[in-house]
C-alpha cells in the first residue's frame, strides 16, 4: 500500500486507533512523509517544465504546433507545481502548529509534576513551626552577637568599679 493510500484511508499502527486518534509522533512523521512525497513532485514537476520550454524552444517557429502544445502542458504543470505549493505551506503550517502544541502539552505535564513535586515536599511543613523556627533562629543569633560583643571588647580589669 502506498505512504497516499495510508495516509487517506487512515492506515495506520495499530496503537493508534485503539487510542482514538494518532499519538502526536505518529501524525508528526506523517505529515514528514508528506511534506517528502510532495517535494518530490515539485522536483520532478520542475524538470518536466524545464523539459517543456525547452520542446517549445526547439520546434519554436518550425513547428508551432508542438510548440504550442509543449507551452500548454508547461502551463499545466506549472499550475500544479503552484497547487503543490499552497498543499506544502498549508502542511508545514499544521506540522508547526502540531509540533507547538505538543511542546506546549509537555511543558504542561511538567509543570504539573514539579506542582506535585512541590505539594509533597511542603505536606510535612507547618507554618507556625516555621515561624517559631525562625524566631529561635533570630533569639540564638542574638545571643551569639552578645558573647561575640562581650568577648571583642577589651577587657578593663578594676577600671570600671564604681566607687
Amino acid at each position: 500500500m502506498s505512504k497516499i493510500s495510508r495516509f487517506f484511508k487512515g492506515g495506520g499502527s495499530a496503537a493508534s486507533k485503539g487510542r482514538g486518534g494518532p499519538s502526536p509522533q505518529d501524525a508528526l512523521a506523517r505529515l514528514r512523509e508528506t511534506e517528502e512525497m510532495l517535494s518530490k513532485k515539485q522536483e520532478y514537476l520542475e524538470t518536466r517544465i524545464e523539459r517543456e520550454l525547452a520542446v517549445a524552444r526547439q520546434h519554436g517557429t518550425k513547428n508551432r504546433r508542438a510548440a504550442l502544445q509543449a507551452l500548454k502542458r508547461k502551463k499545466r504543470y506549472e499550475k500544479q507545481l503552484s497547487q503543490i505549493d499552497g498543499t506544502l505551506s498549508t502542511i508545514e503550517f499544521q506540522r508547526e502548529a502540531l509540533e507547538n502544541s505538543h511542546t506546549n502539552t509537555e511543558v504542561l505535564k511538567n509543570m504539573g509534576y514539579a506542582a506535585q513535586a512541590m505539594k509533597k515536599v511542603h505536606e510535612n511543613m507547618d507554618l507556625n513551626k516555621i515561624d517559631d523556627l525562625m524566631q529561635d533562629i533570630t533569639e540564638q543569633q542574638d545571643v551569639a552577637q552578645e558573647i561575640s560583643d562581650a568577648i571583642s571588647n577589651r577587657a578593663t580589669f578594676g577600671d570600671e568599679f564604681d566607687e
